[in-house]
């Protein structure tokens, strides 16, 4: 083989080289999961987690104005019973 022949396949197969490896890496990138698409399946698990909270606070905020409304009925009640004891008419039998 000739000098330059030789050279010439050489370089012929440094360039297959980088090639497959630059293939083996574009397929490797290819298969992995992409910064974008990691950030959005957290961003997934977030908005479920923070949309279960948002369920559970509802459902506290709804029993607690519940027992507000309760406690009113109540207190309005007794305000009424105590006012109907104040304004009585007081007898002195004394």
């Amino acid at each position: 083989m000739s000098r330059p022949a030789g050279q010439g396949l050489i370089r012929l197969e440094a360039a297959l080289a980088r090639l497959e490896a630059v293939v083996a890496e574009r397929f490797a990138a290819e298969r992995a999961p992409s910064e974008a698409e990691t950030e959005l399946a957290l961003m997934g698990e977030d908005r479920t987690r923070l949309a279960a909270e948002l369920d559970a606070a509802s459902a506290r905020l709804a029993a607690v104005e519940a027992a507000t409304s309760d406690v009113g009925h109540r207190l309005g009640r007794a305000i009424s019973a105590v006012e109907g004891v104040l304004t009585r008419p007081r007898h002195t039998d004394l």
